[in-house]
């Protein structure tokens, strides 16, 4: 008796070149045209592929657009200098953050990616495990790290220290509540640690 076909399939393999592609278009799209009127239609059309390709490796829009934001991003890398001024290295950070998110291009692509965290949870929780949750850890490492050189205050709780000091940056980024600058960012710095510091 012969045997019976398997009915299960390997899954395609991700062409890289069509990934880069479907990526690449979301970017530009992004740039050109208002985040109501980016469709998965319109970024396979202007990746050269069918859009079940694109639902074929990400369940929605949103998916891809994180996706983009994340390869724009160099992954989400969110490592902090550590040069032994704690001051001086959080201003780094915040200036540099401040900078990336009122960039055109990066600015475009935070508020897509705003708009699906608020209407698709999956999206939510890839943007929370995959970007905002690394970034803040190297924060909080940073900030233990001054801990015990014994520069914070025995009583100074270090994750309420984090949303110190990242929350304003992205509040004012959000509401457009005035300018996002350096000299904003280090005035962040300079009201978080004001009562942390020994």
């Amino acid at each position: 008796m012969p045997e019976r076909e398997s009915v299960s399939r390997a899954p395609r393999r991700r062409s890289e070149r069509a990934r880069t592609a479907v990526l690449d278009a979301t970017a530009a799209l992004i740039e050109e045209v208002p985040y109501a009127r980016l469709t998965v239609e319109a970024i396979a059309a202007r990746a050269g592929v069918g859009k079940q390709t694109i639902y074929r490796w990400w369940p929605s829009r949103g998916a891809v657009v994180f996706d983009a934001l994340l390869e724009r991003s160099g992954g989400g890398d969110a490592a902090l200098p550590d040069t032994g001024d704690l001051r001086a290295d959080l201003s780094s950070f915040l200036r540099a953050s401040a900078r990336e998110m009122t960039a055109p291009s990066t600015d475009a692509f935070l508020r897509a990616v705003t708009v699906e965290i608020l209407q698709d949870e999956a999206v939510a929780l890839q943007y929370r495990q995959r970007l905002l949750t690394p970034q803040r850890a190297a924060v909080r490492q940073r900030l233990a790290t001054a801990y015990d050189a014994g520069l914070l205050r025995d009583d100074v709780d270090l994750d309420v220290l984090v949303e110190c000091l990242v929350g304003p940056v992205a509040g004012r980024w959000l509401l457009g509540s005035g300018a996002l600058d350096d000299a904003y960012a280090d005035a962040v710095v300079d009201v978080a640690l004001r009562g942390a510091i020994r």
